[in-house]
């Protein structure tokens, strides 16, 4: 099939990208005590010449347990903000754009390393699990200052020169263990019986943002209906929940939705071949970012678990694309494991891809 539809410019508001092709936000843990060397700056800007927009690793906001995980990289504190200061000039002269991804993992289980932060981890009811302690239930002022936390990084990366701003909201973690309700059992206003009112968290941190950075500086939300503690969690089990949980949030501030699957050809109802980003897209009116196995055999949630994946064909992909279902593609262990995908693939040099293997993870190629 033509390539056209994947090397087209796209523009919103102050974003200008070559393509459509997204480098995909992927865990690495390589930024000792949060704060992102000049390996890891190095590591974005040997994918910035060619992929349309860069969507870094998750960086965690300023709450004393964010994380749980000392190398993974802070976006505050001067330390790893010049790290990413120092990223995002490499990328800007490599010709490329980026985005930071802004997170807070809420309550997870502790790193295998035995690390903990120096508070326990915080949720909207102190869940791990359903019916399964593992921190505390955030008060007010817990989630008043989380919700300030993620404006200050949002404001942080306008000054530094980024791009845009993506807040994570998918796979489990804090915005997604609200809009969850075998995790929020809230009785106040951040909780709720629909999943309309239990995205009021995630609303009031789109608000924030936007009153933070203005209404020409746009907003990214990544959102899953899996979570890596349940791969059979459905948020939205219809189109209308969809849009009841999706507009709240459109309305908020929200300008691109990423629509995180683990596959992204499934459809994502019944009756229907749209996917989550087509889905996302068609109830919003909003551009959408699809992602979920791209350019790979395997999916992702089993290849950090080991297996190893092989290209594959993205036919499937571009007929999506081309027919406007969704507007931009992250790519993620396709562009991890070469630095080249998208040059490849614009080339026609499909027998010079690169199959993935979780021993890629232990560097920053």
């Amino acid at each position: 099939m033509s390539l056209d539809a994947l090397f087209r410019p796209f523009s919103l508001k102050s974003l200008h990208l070559k393509n459509r092709v997204v480098m995909a936000p992927m865990t690495r843990s390589f930024s000792p005590d949060g704060a992102p060397t000049a390996d890891v700056a190095a590591y974005y800007e040997r994918r910035a010449g060619e992929v349309g927009l860069i969507v870094s690793e998750g960086t965690v906001v300023d709450r004393p347990a964010s994380s749980n995980d000392p190398n993974i990289p802070h976006f505050y504190g001067d330390r790893a903000l010049a790290g990413w200061g120092k990223a995002i000039d490499d990328v800007h002269k490599a010709g490329g754009a980026m985005a930071p991804q802004i997170w807070h993992m809420g309550v997870v289980k502790p790193h295998r390393s035995g690390w903990m932060p120096a508070a326990p981890f915080e949720g909207p009811s102190g869940l791990v699990m359903p019916n399964e302690p593992g921190g505390n239930a955030m008060t007010e002022s817990d989630i008043a200052d989380t919700i300030a936390a993620f404006a200050q990084a949002a404001g942080s990366a306008k000054r530094l020169g980024f791009d845009t701003v993506e807040i994570h909201g998918a796979h489990g973690y804090l915005l997604d263990q609200f809009f969850w309700a075998g995790l929020n059992k809230r009785t106040d206003r951040f909780g709720g019986q629909t999943l309309a009112e239990r995205s009021r968290f995630a609303v009031e941190i789109v608000k924030a943002i936007r009153a933070e950075v203005g209404e020409d500086f746009p907003i990214i939300l990544r959102l899953s209906q899996w979570k890596q503690q349940d791969f059979a969690v459905q948020l939205a089990k219809s189109p209308d929940e969809m849009a009841a949980w999706l507009l709240p949030l459109s309305e908020a501030g929200v300008d691109i939705f990423h629509c995180s699957q683990r596959r992204f050809w499934q459809p994502e109802f019944e009756g229907s071949p749209l996917n989550f980003a087509g889905w996302a897209k068609k109830l919003t009116d909003k551009p959408t970012i699809t992602v979920g196995s791209v350019g790979l055999s395997g999916e992702f949630v089993a290849a950090f678990q080991g297996e190893a994946s092989q290209p594959s064909p993205i036919d499937e992909l571009l007929r999506r694309l081309e027919a406007e279902e969704f507007d931009l593609v992250a790519v993620g262990r396709a562009l991890l494991s070469d630095p080249e995908w998208v040059t490849k693939i614009r080339a026609g040099r499909n027998e010079q891809l690169r199959d993935f293997s979780r021993d890629m993870l232990k560097t920053l190629w």
